[in-house]
């Protein structure tokens, strides 16, 4: 089944207001008239000012993270209410930085997929194995779980709205990239995993992103394979002209 390229950047925690928003000028002008689908990641304080450069161009306004919780006594929260007052329209969550240094559990990442879920945004659900996960043979064992535990209570209807970008934690802006033949067994093996969990159709329908140090340089052969949708891009998406012709491949 033909899924449209979903290529989302994130940010992390990177840019001054002016270079946030110079980034977001320049990708507007990059991409007008791409057909794929894109969507940047931005540092919450700077959403305010890019959502207005963004506003009617075909680049999605993305958060980083989001609250699992409505507004209230939540100090350092950022809400679904703030988001979406803000313009925002997806919402990365279960990043593996999130996970390891943070230490969000899957528990917390769920209620925060729902919530999101619930309020109407969209879902880059981050997924993957560790180093030590791979070397023992786990990785599928890992990524079936984390499915599993994070989609608990999401609907078919809302799987519409969800993502998931498989990003091995040891490819992570280390240089060390999957080989696409390794990237694309995760990714038909999640596919597969997400048709038992719902079925056949949702399994299709669903983009998976490969979030684990695409550049330039192997988006191509990684965009080739059959069940890999798109890509995650952390450092690459921090200039136009590193993430431009990502969204080109």
């Amino acid at each position: 089944m033909a899924r449209t390229h979903y290529i989302a950047g994130n940010w992390k925690m990177n840019t001054s207001k002016a270079e946030a928003v110079k980034l977001a000028q320049d990708l507007v002008a990059a991409l007008k008239g791409k057909t794929n689908k894109f969507m940047v990641g931005v540092p919450f304080v700077y959403l305010d000012a890019v959502g207005q450069v963004l506003k009617g161009s075909n680049i999605l306004l993305g958060a980083q993270d989001v609250a699992a919780t409505a507004n209230g006594a939540h100090t350092g929260e950022v809400s679904t209410e703030m988001l979406k007052d803000l313009g925002v329209q997806s919402v990365i969550l279960g990043h593996s930085e999130r996970r390891h240094e943070i230490g969000e559990s899957d528990e917390l990442i769920n209620k925060k997929v729902r919530r999101a879920l619930n309020e109407g945004l969209e879902v880059v659900l981050c997924i993957g194995e560790l180093l030590s996960d791979r070397e023992a043979g786990n990785a599928e064992q890992v990524c079936a779980f984390q499915l599993s535990a994070d989609l608990a209570g999401v609907t078919e209807e809302q799987m519409k709205k969800v993502t998931i970008a498989y990003e091995p934690v040891w490819a992570i802006g280390t240089g060390k990239t999957a080989t696409p033949e390794d990237a694309e067994a995760i990714h038909k093996f999640c596919r597969a995993y997400i048709a038992k969990l719902y079925n056949q159709k949702v399994a299709d329908e669903t983009i998976i992103q490969y979030g684990g140090s695409m550049k330039a340089s192997n988006a191509k052969d990684l965009l080739a394979q059959p069940d890999i949708d798109g890509g995650l891009i952390g450092g690459a998406s921090l200039k136009a002209e590193t993430f431009e012709p990502i969204c080109n491949e």
